[in-house]
């Protein structure tokens, strides 16, 4: 199918054929009929990854200091690589389209193939043939609404809010500020409430295009009779409130809103403006209050909303976002709204380059609505684009299922170094696999799983996908005769852990879990000096590793299964590696807080008795400072100690002594050249006997089982 794509790291804005996206639980698949471009947010967005890096820096001073941070934790050459593969990216645009539903898995069942639909959201209701959207950003087109006028709901919905922020009551007299698309838009929602409206901009064009919207009067910002004609469009008491819609570098906006608002006015903030609130005269002195438009309205930013599906209760949240858009319809429907006259410029998705050149000026036009077009066309069904690359190397031919950010920079990149073919990328969004593809020198991007599982020329899969799935597509590659590398966790319990048991046995592929600390140098070198001295261990690991908040999906219980599943499992497989013993017995206890914010499972003391007679003590930390080196581990026995430094170094202690140790690294190449080895030479066994996998994981099962009884957890 074709999109609309900007390389983020080049600035390169093209239309590119990509995979339709894979359809998923509380996901709507549409096939796109209109979409529109808004040129004031698309225009920010487009010019930031045109920018240099210094510039792009400026941008997000937030993300500088990630990197600084980042750097102290993990040094500069895998900060830098970090960096480099977020920036080495494709972004999606659009965010604003309607379409026919092709298919849907949305909870409720309300969506059925066929239904006229618009749809809202950044990365999902992109400028792109096929979208799958949401289910609380999808609603249903009224009858008499056609697929152009629908194209404008999530900037309706934005105004929208805009308007219920202001609070509006009949008769009011209230300043728009800013008379670009959302401008217009609002103008005409207040004259659809019975207030008078006074429209500011700096375009002549754009002054007049509000005149024709219904704005009772409306001028240019440069204008020297401004101020008294504002004063006398309000008998001298000023606006009862402003709504701001432009977009501006600048704090005029502000400081404007505040000298022509009355006493004890609204400011509605709705652009992106510059906000140095001046605190004297106006704002002060008027008491106004300012009041901040957050996008298309409440569950704006919620994951559980957006992206989870859960609704809130319509008694106490009568207007969220989905609603927002459903009442803007309605208003088109009615009549009361007329995007029609706000449409200037059309162009089909072939053409959307020439669109992009208006919005950014190359092309001097004005323009306010500009719409993009989806002729029918038979390339928008394939779910795999294939990009005929080098040739295969047929001995180890590989398929990735999932390819974000972690298996661009420690999966891809190390199986590519090995020599392996990298046959075919899978991933949800068909523009994540093109650029993976095209990144790395794949042969294939695709959306579904099964290009890869019903390919037999592809004989190992990597699996990078959320943790919920994990144990799902590791059956079914397995069933499928290929040999597997899962990232953890294996498993998000004990059902699917003996389903994956239970496939493993009947089938002859390798199975390898990615517990990388185990395959780091200092891991290997603190084993061997331990290694024949028959002596029982206590093994320590404090591990700083920061908080990490709710609404992060790896905390979701039924998609990342939080950090005892997800990120815990590393320690407990170190603590098996060490021993080479089974686990016997876990008992967990986790803090006691009110603080809803904080997960208290994130900190969390571990005790595990092991059958060599072996102990394993993990403390692990959200609470910390991350000025803390991340991870310690320590090991005791027979006289000796050794210690590793947040992987970047380490000690051995004995006879008095101590030797420093000159390793770095967490394991991450280790673990993947010796699972693709051990398939070279054809050995099932894997470099992680299938057992310990199984301890491992059952373990982690173990010590939620603890928390939730207060009890130790016998392993059997």
């Amino acid at each position: 199918m074709k999109q609309v794509i900007q390389n983020f790291k080049s600035g390169e804005l093209y239309v590119d054929e990509v995979p339709i996206p894979s359809l998923s639980d509380r996901m709507v698949l549409v096939e796109n009929k209109c979409s529109l471009i808004s040129a004031g947010t698309e225009r920010g967005t487009v010019k930031v990854a045109k920018a240099n890096l210094l510039g792009k820096a400026k941008q997000r001073p937030d993300l500088v200091a990630q990197v600084i941070q980042n750097v102290k934790k993990e040094g500069l050459k895998a900060t830098l690589d970090k960096v480099l593969t977020k920036l080495d990216s494709l972004k999606a645009l659009g965010y604003s389209t309607s379409g026919v539903v092709k298919a849907s898995l949305d909870s409720n069942g309300h969506f059925k193939p066929g239904d006229r639909v618009a749809c809202a959201g950044q990365d999902y209701a992109s400028h792109s043939e096929v979208v799958a959207i949401p289910q609380n950003l999808v609603v249903k087109i009224p009858d008499n609404v056609s697929f152009e006028e629908a194209s404008f709901t999530t900037l309706g919905a934005i105004a929208l809010q805009g308007v219920r922020q202001a609070e509006p009551r009949i008769g009011d007299k209230v300043c728009v500020i800013g008379l670009g698309l959302l401008g217009q838009m609002t103008v005409q929602l207040l004259k659809a409430n019975g207030c008078r409206v006074f429209g500011i901009d700096l375009s002549p064009n754009l002054v007049d295009v509000a005149m024709e919207s219904g704005a009772d009067m409306a001028m240019q910002r440069v204008d020297e009779n401004l101020l008294t004609a504002a004063q006398n469009f309000s008998n001298g008491h000023g606006f009862d409130s402003v709504i701001i819609t432009a977009a501006a570098p600048t704090n005029d906006p502000i400081e404007l809103s505040a000298v022509i608002s009355r006493k004890k006015g609204k400011v509605v903030v709705v652009g992106a403006v510059k906000m140095d609130v001046p605190r004297d005269p106006d704002f002060y002195r008027k008491e106004l209050d300012l009041r901040m438009s957050c996008s298309y309205g409440p569950g704006r930013y919620d994951v559980n909303y957006e992206e989870n599906g859960i609704d809130y209760p319509y008694g106490y949240v009568r207007y969220t976002e989905q609603r927002n858009m459903e009442t803007f319809l309605d208003l088109v429907s009615q009549g009361v709204l007329k995007m029609s006259d706000l449409i200037t410029h059309r162009f089909e998705i072939s053409e959307a380059e020439q669109a992009y050149d208006i919005v950014l000026g190359k092309v001097e036009e004005p323009h306010i609505g500009i719409l993009i077009d989806y002729p029918e066309s038979e390339g928008k069904k394939t779910t795999l684009v294939p990009l005929q690359k080098s040739p295969k190397v047929e001995e180890v031919n590989i398929g990735f299922i999932g390819a974000g950010s972690f298996a661009q920079s420690y999966l891809i990149p190390n199986v590519k170094a090995w020599g392996a073919s990298l046959d075919t990328v899978v991933t949800t969004k068909g523009i994540t696999a093109k650029n993976v593809a095209n990144k790395f020198d794949f042969h294939n991007a695709a959306s579904s799983a099964s290009e890869i599982l019903e390919n037999n020329s592809i004989n190992t899969v990597f699996i990078a996908t959320p943790h919920n799935s994990h144990a799902t597509y590791t059956i079914e590659c397995l069933k499928h005769g290929k040999n597997v590398f899962v990232e953890k966790p294996l498993a998000m319990n004990l059902e699917e852990l003996d389903a994956v048991k239970d496939a493993y046995e009947k089938n002859d592929g390798s199975l390898m879990v990615g517990f990388n600390r185990r395959f780091s140098p200092l891991s290997e070198r603190i084993k061997k000096e331990f290694s024949g001295n028959g002596e029982p261990k206590v093994m320590n690991a404090r591990i700083n590793a920061g908080f990490i908040p709710k609404e992060h999906w790896t905390q979701n219980p039924e998609l990342g299964g939080g950090r005892v599943l997800g990120e815990m499992c590393h320690f407990v497989d170190l603590f098996q590696f060490f021993t080479d013993a089974k686990p016997l017995k876990v008992y967990a206890e986790c803090i006691k807080t009110s603080n809803s914010a904080v997960v208290p499972e994130d900190n969390i003391s571990i005790v595990i008795s092991y059958e060599d007679g072996s102990i394993g003590n993990l403390l692990y930390l959200g609470n910390g400072d991350k000025s803390l080196p991340k991870e310690l581990i320590e090991v005791f026995s027979g006289g000796k100690i050794g210690r590793i430094f947040d992987f970047r170094g380490g000690s051995v202690y004995k006879n008095n002594k101590e030797t420093k140790l000159k390793l770095s690294g967490k394991g991450h190449s280790q673990e993947v050249k010796s699972f693709l080895n051990a398939l070279k030479i054809q050995d099932k066994g894997s470099p992680i006997p299938f057992s310990s996998l199984y301890y491992t994981t059952l373990t982690t099962f173990k010590i939620l089982d603890s928390l939730a009884t207060g009890l130790p957890q016998y392993i059997d």
